[in-house]
């Protein structure tokens, strides 16, 4: 899924494989012959809806459960996709109603069918992100789960659709599902079907062949077409220097890849991966700033096409559609992504190498600064995925004293264990190509200490063991100074800088103060408004920076006006350096410098 920046929370997408379980127990030779065959239209575009036509057959006797996804493959949260369903009218075989009880929100207990059960219904679609769908006059942007219902005794059996086009609009289908004749295709199973989301819409589409396998890219976008060349031109650049870094592509189903690009004003910004495709959604047309800004999450939804769908965690095989899915290793599968998608665009020439290491600044602050790291290690942070994932809670929480995003705190490990191993001689393309080789290729979902032993394997075993004990299983924080400087990169701070530690909007304080820091001391709290430092007095246009570098140092006491429910109070604060740091490249480089950093960042 699309790395978003710094405290923004995203996650990692399941991608079925040939070799993959069943959310079901149920075999095809146990369940017989039966499929489930769908048909959508789209008759209501105005107003956001579908038209959605089921049949189930082949299924066993007794009540036919019939159930609308929880959860969605990429997401760790619970969604609730029920709730944009109605109309809903199941039929037998001779179009006789059926009676169907709720046991609970999200399913449907059928009675007294016949082996076959219809199911008609009404979805209300208008988000076009990597979870939910979209339906309007300018498409329809459809991810399975936000989707369909779906029988969870025919999980194993064969899925085929038919997408019913509006006239006059040009659309055309999308998507990495097989196509059969016309506008219908088919998934071998549930897993594949729910993994495969589908753009419908009049958009263009462009391709290049990597070792006799296709990439294709289709872009729903308001731009020309030479925008879009340029586009590809250099996503080409990213997909074959990341196919240097484990030296083959996967084996894509039907030999295509598929990039789903919908860049227009009516979706949600995201990135979300699947076996063989991605969804791409951004407001930033390529004219306006999209043409290099969105190849981000170009570069970092196609490395998880080998990290991920194929170098799977064992704790996402296979992906339950039912509850929230919960993975130890998302500092892995989405941090190492992360660090990856920048580093690849930079040894593609697209972003320079200056601006790249400057770029690493924002990132390393978050992790080393954050107190987060006090309460969990990677592997804890990653169990966090459910309750940030696009989650939702109507009750106040500390995610900012508590959370360091997996993405963020992956991407700095990731960094730190390439520039350890290449003190040894060795790095992290060689790496990840070995942890490929053992997991990802013969489709062997891994574990934790299963990445513990595949380094112990390539650097050594007090090498793996070192980095795993004081990183991975705690949450210590390596030696950043010595390693940038490996490669000439060097870590500024000014402790001559106070920091006030609080974020404010109109003087009020907007989060929880950060633990260990001067307004955290001062016992200030989010929601407080200030109303004098001092004896200037704090308005909602004042600049609080501006008044702390008006010749405040660090040590300095001050005294604090502030409004809490109502009632002016005051406090002292003493003021602490600015703890954060500016990664900046180094003008003058040794010869090893020189040679280390081209090694790291330049075209491989």
């Amino acid at each position: 899924m699309k790395k978003l920046l710094l405290l923004v929370f995203t996650l990692v997408c399941f991608g079925c494989n040939d070799k993959s379980k069943s959310t079901s127990n149920t075999s095809k030779a146990e369940s017989g012959s039966g499929d489930s065959q769908y048909s959508i239209s789209f008759d209501n575009l105005a107003h956001h809806e579908a038209n959605i036509n089921i049949t189930f057959s082949g299924l066993p006797s007794g009540h036919a459960e019939i159930r609308m996804p929880r959860s969605s493959p990429g997401r760790y949260a619970i969604h609730e996709f029920a709730k944009n369903v109605y109309n809903v009218k199941f039929t037998d075989a001779e179009g006789n109603a059926l009676e169907a009880e709720r046991p609970d929100p999200y399913s449907w207990a059928v009675k007294n069918h016949d082996g076959t059960v219809n199911v008609s219904y009404t979805l209300y679609a208008n988000r076009a992100d990597g979870t939910y769908s979209q339906i309007d006059e300018t498409h329809a942007h459809l991810n399975m789960p936000a989707t369909f219902m779906y029988a969870p005794s025919l999980a194993n059996n064969d899925f085929k659709i038919t997408f019913n086009l509006p006239e006059g609009l040009n659309w055309k289908v999308a998507t990495q599902l097989k196509p059969l004749e016309d506008n219908t295709f088919m998934a071998e199973d549930l897993q594949y079907f729910m993994d495969s989301p589908t753009e419908i819409s009049d958009h263009m589409v462009r391709e290049f062949d990597v070792d006799g396998q296709t990439i294709k890219f289709a872009l729903h976008h308001n731009g020309t077409a030479e925008e879009f060349d340029q586009y590809i031109s250099d996503t080409e650049k990213i997909v074959l220097q990341q196919k240097v870094i484990f030296e083959e592509l996967p084996k894509f189903d039907y030999g295509v890849y598929t990039f789903l690009g919908c860049y227009m004003p009516n979706v949600s910004g995201d990135g979300m991966e699947h076996r063989n495709s991605t969804i791409l959604t951004s407001t930033r047309s390529l004219a306006n700033g999209g043409q290099k800004r969105n190849l981000g999450t170009v570069s970092h939804e196609f490395f998880h096409c080998w990290n991920v769908e194929r170098i799977r965690p064992a704790s996402l095989e296979p992906f339950d559609f039912t509850k929230a899915n919960m993975s130890g290793e998302l500092w892995f599968a989405e941090g190492f992504t992360s660090y990856y998608d920048d580093l690849t665009m930079t040894r593609a020439g697209i972003t320079s190498q200056e601006d790249y290491i400057k770029s690493l600044t924002g990132t390393f602050n978050y992790v080393w600064n954050f107190p987060g790291r006090q309460f969990f290690n990677p592997i804890e942070m990653s169990y966090q995925a459910p309750f940030v994932d696009a989650a939702t809670a109507v009750d106040d929480i500390n995610r900012n004293n508590t959370f360091i995003s997996y993405y963020s705190y992956g991407s700095m490990l990731g960094l730190a264990l390439d520039l350890s191993l290449r003190e040894k001689g060795l790095n992290l393309d060689d790496y990840m190509k070995l942890v490929w080789e053992t997991y990802g290729k013969p489709f062997k979902p891994y574990t934790v200490s299963d990445l513990h032993e595949t380094l112990n394997t390539y650097a050594g075993k007090d090498f793996g063991d070192a980095f795993f004990n004081s990183y991975i299983y705690k949450s210590e924080m390596p030696d950043f100074q010595r390693l940038f400087k490996t490669v000439g990169v060097a870590m500024e701070t000014d402790e001559n800088k106070p920091a006030f530690g609080m974020r404010l909007r109109n003087n009020q304080i907007v989060s929880n103060t950060a633990i260990g820091s001067s307004a955290y001391d001062a016992g200030l709290e989010k929601g407080d408004k200030i109303l004098k430092i001092d004896d200037v007095t704090i308005s909602e246009t004042s600049d609080v920076n501006t008044i702390l570098n008006n010749g405040y140092k660090p040590q300095d006491t001050l005294k604090i006006i502030f409004e809490r429910f109502g009632k002016t109070k005051e406090t002292t604060l003493v003021l602490k350096s600015d703890p954060s740091y500016q990664i900046i490249p180094m003008t003058e480089l040794s010869e090893d410098m020189t040679k280390n950093r081209a090694s790291w960042l330049g075209k491989k």
